[in-house]
């Protein structure tokens, strides 16, 4: 894929301000990345995107899998959106956000028009941590509770309550065990903590396991109860048919508020504008950002009901962000919510899932003995490899990674095949808008790489 002359050429369009050697050589000597210990990274210098491609510094074409961090479900420089953005900066910049606005009001009509039951009021922030941030202390102030729960094996964000929250070792350097956050297991049969055999076993051992936990914690001192509707970072795992039902009912049965994180699995991701509609359950508070405006200009907010809305009526909500629905961010979750519309991008994410990578993918698994399994919905899926089928040993530790990792990420890296891996897995996550040629080719190569993982896979047993 990135060897010929035709997929070396970039696409036509503004010039990069600097030379990519510049770039590169600023980035290693000014920024501070995230997640990363500085001195052993060497970031991809990226200068181009069209589509579902990307290139590089070096003319470089790649495919991308990764939606870069899941999020330009609609693909790369949608014309539509581009435009709407170049048209608000003419017209209005910026404007604080006491003030009415028409982007920012149209963005909420159309946000509250897509998610499910009465969620018809709009908090608007900058991205998906502070959402999860806000709806807590909404859940908080709404209930008088302090507590919330949140599974293990979950993200929700990198600022201090959202990383609290978070169910994964991103959380440990940050955790003082004093931020009211009790975690629980969530449904994973592959890896099941309920000793359970079949989906509908682990459902309602899972269920069972969450109630214990909320009487154990007593039930007047829980505020909310925060799931991922399908867990993203952590593994993609779908959850069981009727299990967010049954923590719907929980919820409803102690008085407690039920918060659907929908930062990564929103917005067409899983083949349903929110993934919480595969159990037809309504939250109390829905997170989102990412696909709201696929990334192009950093968005996220709080989706609230009308009993938690009217709690701030006459009481004022204590929290606030400078830039809350900021016109260029919402005058592009206008256009990329428009562009879905017309472009049907939620039924394509599903037919993308069903009809080309799924299948394609269950044919990937019977082929490797690495592959222990794959599972995912829509645009969202992942593969988890093990060193052993029997024993499920990961290809990489939890936490942490490997060289057979590192080597299937330079495979297809060379062949023209950006990915998105964490620990042990590799999330199969494209443009919602990827043609099935594409997402074919993007699989053949990730498919061929895979032999790197079956030879780990052979030494260990």
């Amino acid at each position: 894929m990135a060897t010929n002359d035709e997929n070396r050429s970039l696409p036509t369009g503004p010039q990069p301000l600097l030379e990519p050697d510049r770039t590169y050589e600023l980035d290693r000597k000014h920024v501070f990345h995230s997640w990363s210990a500085q001195a052993r990274i060497t970031p991809m210098t990226l200068v181009s995107a069209s589509g579902s491609h990307v290139w590089d510094g070096e003319g470089n074409r790649y495919l991308d899998f990764s939606s870069q961090l899941v999020y330009t479900n609609i693909g790369h420089q949608h014309p539509r959106v581009v435009q709407a953005i170049q048209e608000q900066a003419a017209r209005l910049c910026t404007i604080a956000p006491q003030h009415a606005n028409d982007a920012r009001s149209e963005a909420a009509r159309m946000v509250s028009e897509v998610t499910p039951g009465d969620l018809d009021k709009i908090f608007f922030t900058n991205g998906g941590a502070d959402a999860v941030e806000h709806a807590v202390r909404m859940a908080r102030l709404h209930t008088g509770r302090y507590k919330v729960l949140t599974r293990y094996r979950s993200y929700h964000g990198g600022t201090d309550t959202a990383v609290n929250l978070t169910g994964d070792p991103r959380r440990w350097p940050n955790d003082y065990g004093n931020s009211g956050v009790v975690h629980f297991f969530g449904p994973f049969l592959y890896r099941s903590r309920f000793h359970a055999a079949t989906e509908q076993e682990e459902c309602a051992r899972a269920l069972e396991h969450l109630e214990e936990t909320i009487r154990m914690e007593g039930p007047d001192t829980i505020a909310a109860i925060l799931l991922e509707s399908i867990p993203g970072t952590a593994g993609i795992m779908v959850p069981p048919p009727g299990y967010l039902t049954g923590v719907r009912e929980l919820c409803d049965r102690y008085g407690i508020v039920f918060i659907a994180d929908e930062v990564m699995a929103g917005f067409g991701r899983s083949g349903r504008w929110f993934a919480i509609e595969h159990d037809d359950v309504v939250p109390d508070l829905l997170t989102f950002a990412k696909g709201v405006t696929s990334g192009y200009v950093p968005l996220g907010g709080v989706a609230i009901n009308s009993q938690i809305a009217a709690t701030f009526d006459e009481r004022v909500y204590p929290g606030g962000l400078t830039y809350s629905g900021h016109p260029l961010a919402t005058a592009a979750a206008v256009a990329t919510l428009q562009v879905m519309h017309d472009e049907d991008v939620v039924t394509r994410a599903a037919l993308l899932g069903a009809e080309i990578i799924g299948p394609r993918l269950h044919e990937i698994s019977q082929s490797h003995p690495s592959v222990g399994e794959v599972r995912g919905t829509g645009a969202f899926w992942a593969v988890e490899l093990v060193k052993d089928r029997q024993t499920r040993e990961p290809l990489a530790p939890y936490g942490g990674t490997s060289e057979a990792m590192n080597a299937v990420v330079a495979e297809c890296r060379a062949n023209g095949l950006l990915l998105f891996v964490n620990y042990n897995r590799i999330h199969v996550v494209p443009p919602c808008t990827m043609s099935p040629s594409e997402a074919a080719e993007g699989l053949s190569v990730l498919d061929a790489a895979l032999s790197v993982a079956d030879e780990a896979a052979g030494s260990s047993t």
